[in-house]
């Protein structure tokens, strides 16, 4: 046990200062920066200074006009990862953002359930981080998170993180940032097919196939998987298929229209804690969305007006624990929830430097949920716990003007009205500095909010009919620079967050149970630094650290978290390592709060046997660390999953 706290705290900083060193000996080799555009050998992070970005503006836009700060982890990153669920690679290349796990596969929903994200401290799971596909909301209707389990790789081109308060933009659910999954594209004519499949560890199989057609004006992607696994504990097993669709069509070089579905099923099982196992813990669930846009782009204005909707069916087995005495339950919980929207905006540039975005949005969500029960003398009868709706509609600006070529200055300002909770008026601003020697300094203030979930309201003791809004200020310091004519790029970020009316469950003043509460503040700081080398032809190494701290911790957010990791890539060979380490994880809080530190070393490799067909493997927790994300659900220790893709 020395041994291994030694080496949570040695490792890292190790593997940070060799790769330091190693970028500092190796400054004069020839190559790019990793991650630049049709760099395919990218390490993952492409925050580039010339990059552009639709996260953050609602146009292509210049990140380094941008106050905001936005990571792009792009697709071959992604694809070399081999792995399905967008998380774990969000989670090892962007500083400040943590997902939750508590197994090798699947994320599942209800009581146990993993992949809650965490921005800065701020929980996806209270519905604080946004998850969008193209731009349009994913989340709940009525609890108002995100489903982990739906945001597969195999759609993705590219995933924009969005670190800090985006409600000018976004509304509610973005006070805390925003996930982007921006969907992949065929860029010149032709037919490609990618078909992918591995099987590792516990008896754990993943597939995908994807279809990428362009012929002039048309375009469309077609895609599908499937994936499951025996779980590294009895009655954790997770299967999941789906599939994804996209077509598209440009009229001319400025109109263009494109729609899209997605639909995701998994059954999960929740093993329960190891002190109080669960049996027929059982979950259905089926998550759809589609959309619908009619974009434009004109040198001097561009625009898009958009439909889209999400539904979810969910079928949930709470289980029971026979060691406890308990006897199988008589019911199970059901319920639909639906969310839809229609977003407008139109950004003109008036005159020289300047970009006016004006738009509105109007949201529909809310759904149904009962108990059906199975057993027992009320078998077949329905009990109703809640069905209802409700709306948002919003209008906002955001102003952009360059003065001339060394500062951008950026405000923004949203009103929002809620059907049941009245109006809210959300600024933000923030300037840009473009200064001598490759150096951008930004600052911005930012005004985020959340609106309390129709399940926090309305469903369940302790449900509260008479919460308010969520609010919080961010204010952030950022510098990048790129130096040695790109082979190195870094980022330094400082934040701090200021928020009230945050929703806790305490004891209710009337001295019945429980009672959900605007009684919470947050007060989170913290400072957030990524480098990336580009060492030689072959080499590159990256890495990623931020700490947070936070007055009144939260679970799922830890204190350190430190990524670094380096890639080879040669003719047929591409082989990239990592290590990651997470101090200060909180797995539960209050009166006996419990905090977590381990490391975590995984490699991936693929050789390309011929010019259609590669092989390629993935070992994840190289070191078997014992661990825990979830409090009383041990993570698997070291595991191999291995494949063969095929492309043509």
């Amino acid at each position: 046990m020395v041994m291994r706290k030694v080496l949570s705290l040695a490792i890292p900083f190790i593997i940070f200062s060799f790769t330091c060193r190693s970028a500092r000996a190796w400054a004069t080799a020839d190559g790019g920066l990793a991650g630049q555009p049709g760099d395919t050998s990218a390490v993952g992070w492409r925050d580039t200074l010339s990059q552009v970005v639709v996260t953050g503006t609602r146009n292509r836009t210049d990140i380094r006009h941008l106050p905001l700060t936005v990571t792009v982890i792009d697709r071959p990153a992604l694809e070399y990862s081999n792995v399905p669920s967008l998380l774990p690679v969000l989670t090892e290349q962007v500083p400040g953002f943590f997902s939750t796990s508590r197994g090798i596969m699947g994320y599942g929903v209800s009581d146990g359930a993993a992949g809650n994200i965490s921005i800065r401290g701020l929980s996806g799971g209270a519905g604080r981080v946004m998850v969008l596909i193209d731009g349009h909301p994913q989340y709940m209707g009525m609890f108002g998170h995100p489903i982990a389990d739906a945001y597969q790789s195999l759609m993705a081109e590219q995933v924009e993180v969005l670190r800090g308060p985006a409600s000018v933009l976004y509304g509610s659910n973005a006070m805390g940032g925003v996930v982007n999954i921006v969907t992949r594209k065929m860029q010149e004519d032709g037919v490609r097919t990618i078909v992918n499949a591995g099987y590792g560890s516990w008896n754990t199989v993943q597939t995908e196939a994807v279809n990428l057609t362009r012929f002039g004006g048309f375009s469309s992607v077609a895609g599908f998987s499937y994936n499951r696994t025996d779980g590294h504990r009895a009655n954790m097993g997770f299967g999941q298929y789906g599939g994804y669709a996209k077509a598209g069509y440009e009229f001319n070089g400025n109109w263009r229209i494109t729609a899209d579905v997605n639909v995701t099923h998994f059954d999960a099982s929740n093993p329960g804690t190891v002190q109080a196992p669960l049996e027929d813990a059982d979950q259905s669930v089926t998550r759809g969305m589609t959309s619908l846009a009619i974009e434009n782009e004109y040198d001097r204005t561009s625009g898009a007006l958009s439909v889209f909707y999400n539904w979810g069916d969910h079928h949930i087995n709470d289980g029971y624990m026979p060691s406890e005495g308990e006897t199988p339950l008589d019911y199970r919980f059901n319920s639909h929830d639906e969310m839809m929207g229609i977003s407008a905006y139109q950004s003109v540039r008036m005159f020289r430097g300047n970009r006016l975005t004006a738009g509105v949005d109007w949201y529909r969500f809310g759904g149904s949920a009962w108990n059906s029960y199975v057993a027992g003398g009320r078998i077949g009868e329905r009990e109703d716990i809640v069905d209802v709706a409700r709306h948002e509609v919003a209008g906002y600006l955001d102003f952009r003007q360059n003065i001339g070529t060394w500062l951008t200055f950026n405000a923004g300002l949203r009103i929002d009205r809620h059907s049941s909770l009245g109006t809210e008026w959300v600024p933000q601003a923030g300037l840009a500095f473009h200064l001598p020697h490759a150096v951008e300094l930004k600052a911005s203030a930012s005004k985020g909010f959340r609106y309390p979930t129709i399940r926090e309201m309305y469903m369940f003791p302790p449900q509260n009919p008479d919460l308010l809004p969520e609010k919080l200020w961010s204010y952030e310091l950022a510098m990048s620079q790129k130096v040695l004519e790109g082979r190195i790029h870094y980022g330094v970020n400082i934040f701090y967050i200021d928020g009230e009316n945050m929703i806790l469950t305490l004891p209710n003043p009337d001295g019945a149970g429980m009672l959900n509460q605007n009684s919470g503040r947050i007060r989170n700081a913290g400072i957030e630094t990524q480098v990336a080398w580009r060492i030689a032809r072959d080499w590159s190494v990256d890495a990623n650290y931020s700490f947070l701290h936070m007055e009144n911790p939260v679970v799922g957010a830890p204190e350190h978290k430190l990524y670094a990791g380096g890639l080879f890539t040669h003719g047929r060979w591409h082989v990239s390592s990592g290590v990651q380490y997470i101090a200060g994880l909180y797995t539960a809080t209050g009166e006996n709060p419990v905090q977590e530190d381990f490391v975590l070393w995984n490699i991936r490799a693929s050789f390309r046997i011929l010019d259609w067909m590669s092989v390629w493997v993935r070992g994840e927790n190289l070191l078997n660390w014992r661990y825990e994300i979830n409090s009383g659900y041990p993570m698997p220790g070291a595991n191999v999953t291995g494949g063969l893709k095929f492309s043509f």
